[in-house]
């Protein structure tokens, strides 16, 4: 594992024992493994390995990560679900299915199948050419597969039932699509869009349960008006959040838990939990102090207006020197610090009752 030359001592120590006793811990935890689908706000590196321009694989992305070095997460460090399998005692950093680097001993105990820049809706994939959700699922299945073989069948069904999938997606289909391109809103309302976006969402958790997931939790929309891209949209009324989008993205975390709520009571022993991260960082975007952020508005990389992936990289001279001042990183992902907020505020208000 490339990163874990990059490790302090105590938590290579850590993580290698966590690794080397995999195969006997998966009986003596409750969440033996995280399992992660969803787009760049929890992608680990997936974007590396497929051709298309949304890529992170280059500094001053990884900046702040072990060693510094950049892995394709779109952040100077670690991911929210990096700090939640930390939290459950699991290992500090889930690798990504497509890194040849690892295989199937590391991704029994954690595996990201995601894509920076996927949506729900597969119109929304296409857009940059990621890989789309119905894929990130193709993909698991492969894992399935392959898990049987490393631990046997008995032992890989329990590694499936017992792991914590979770599901982080949606702002792209909203924000670099349906406000974007006008082909989906010239077919549906605004409504009727999150109505296809939910009836998606359903479907996905429907094909985990049939692939034996049991504990589940999808992730709601952030206050997506906030980030620093959609504010530069805004600027001819002075940069402030974009009321709309922020309505929107409210609008349908409530439809999503709904959702959930459904799905709970109709498919037998599922644990399916709505994460909600919008209140943690809309308290932080109107009261950084507390948190001890200094800039909300814009982000680290560059002017912190617009740039992200490509337009942020080691040529551009505007870099801010500590990311730990600013909410995010570039213009439409928060920073490591940012991260571990959110992350430490869904495993204590969400995801403790899986522990």
């Amino acid at each position: 594992m490339a990163y874990m030359d990059n490790l302090t001592i105590d938590s290579f120590v850590i993580a290698h024992v966590i690794l080397g006793i995999a195969v006997s811990m998966v009986t003596s935890v409750k969440v033996p493994g995280i399992i992660v689908f969803g787009d760049s706000s929890v992608d680990a590196g997936n974007n590396n390995y497929i051709s298309t321009m949304l890529k992170s694989n280059f500094k001053p992305y990884g900046r702040d990560f072990y060693g510094g070095e950049p892995t394709g997460r779109f952040c100077n460090g670690r991911l929210p679900t990096d700090f939640i399998s930390e939290a459950f005692g699991i290992k500090p950093v889930i690798p990504a299915y497509l890194d040849p680097k690892f295989n199937v001993s590391h991704f029994a105990t954690g595996v990201c199948f995601a894509s920076a820049g996927t949506g729900f809706d597969n119109a929304t994939s296409d857009v940059l050419s990621v890989i789309p959700l119905w894929k990130e699922l193709e993909y698991y299945k492969e894992f399935q597969k392959e898990l049987n073989d490393y631990l046997g069948e008995e032992k890989a069904k329990e590694v499936i039932r017992e792991s914590l999938y979770l599901i982080s997606v949606g702002t792209n289909d909203f924000l670099e699509n349906y406000y974007l391109i006008p082909k989906r809103s010239s077919q549906y309302s605004i409504e009727e869009y999150q109505k296809l976006l939910l009836g998606i969402a359903d479907n996905f958790i429907a094909e985990l349960y049939e692939a034996g997931a049991r504990k589940i939790s999808i992730v709601g929309l952030p206050p997506m008006g906030c980030l620093p891209l959609e504010r530069t949209r805004n600027f001819m009324f002075g940069i402030e959040c974009v009321k709309e989008h922020n309505l929107v993205a409210t609008d349908f975390n409530v439809k999503l838990q709904d959702l959930v709520m459904e799905i709970n009571q109709k498919l037998h022993g599922i644990q399916l939990v709505f994460s909600n991260p919008y209140d943690i960082m809309w308290d932080i975007i109107q009261n950084p102090d507390p948190f001890g952020f200094e800039d909300v508005a814009t982000a680290c990389c560059g002017t912190g207006l617009f740039e992200m992936s490509f337009l942020c990289d080691k040529f551009n001279p505007s870099t801010c020197s500590d990311a730990n001042e600013y909410v995010f990183w570039d213009a439409f992902h928060p920073t490591h610090k940012a991260n571990s907020i959110i992350a430490n505020h869904l495993f204590k208000n969400y995801l403790i009752q899986f522990q």
